[in-house]
């Protein structure tokens, strides 16, 4: 696996690159968004590995953005050390593939490393509980509010009992793709399941009030 590594912390970033490359992966290992950015241009790894609360609070963030639309090949995946909420929702709108705790041994952190590149998505339930919860407290907000425009064509097709794989065709995306609105949804749903979504969007009569399905392209 080609990896690139961020985190501000030296020592940190610097030990982990060793750990991991002695596992037999291809490490780079930066302190800095701009440094960040640039290895993922030049490189395009896998996976980039991510502490969102580099020098300049939204650094982490603008360049978790600029990865995901300037080389949405290479996967995003959060190393959370402070679990500011917001900052950990607006990184879920951007696509990234997970967030997991920095305080994590490296077995763990390898592991998340090899399911993003299976296209599984991995959110530590702890921080999906805390992104909920600070959603939910907003005054006159609700999770569901917070939904994009695909993540709410994602949720409809759940109701609709859809598999990964149709929606994948449907919407003309990738099943990875597909998986990670569905995490999203998820999320900020917080509900544990595809099930429990469904049941929540039923209940909570989600699927009327959701903005409509985006049109398809014609194709000429």
């Amino acid at each position: 696996m080609r990896l690139v590594l961020c985190d501000d912390h030296r020592i940190l970033v610097e030990a982990l690159a060793v750990a991991l490359h002695a596992r037999g992966h291809d490490v780079l290992a930066t302190t800095t968004a701009e440094e960040c950015v640039q290895a993922v241009a030049e490189d395009r790894p896998d996976v980039c590995l991510l502490d969102l609360y580099l020098p300049g609070r939204e650094d982490g963030l603008q360049a978790a953005q600029a990865i995901r639309a300037g080389y949405p090949e290479t996967l995003v995946l959060i190393l959370s050390g402070m679990a500011d909420p917001l900052i950990l929702s607006r990184a879920i709108d951007l696509g990234v593939a997970g967030i997991i705790r920095k305080d994590q041994t490296v077995d763990k952190i390898e592991a998340a490393l090899q399911q993003v590149v299976a296209g599984e998505s991995v959110f530590q339930a702890g921080l999906v509980r805390d992104i909920v919860r600070h959603l939910s407290a907003e005054p006159g907000k609700e999770p569901w509010h917070y939904l994009t425009a695909r993540e709410a064509e994602v949720l409809r097709r759940i109701v609709a009992g859809e598999s990964t794989k149709q929606m994948a065709r449907s919407m003309r995306i990738a099943a990875s793709t597909v998986r990670t609105y569905v995490q999203n949804v998820l999320t900020k749903l917080g509900a544990h399941s595809r099930l429990e979504a469904s049941a929540i969007a039923v209940r909570d009569r989600l699927v009327d009030e959701l903005p409509p399905e985006p049109a398809l392209p014609h194709k000429s």
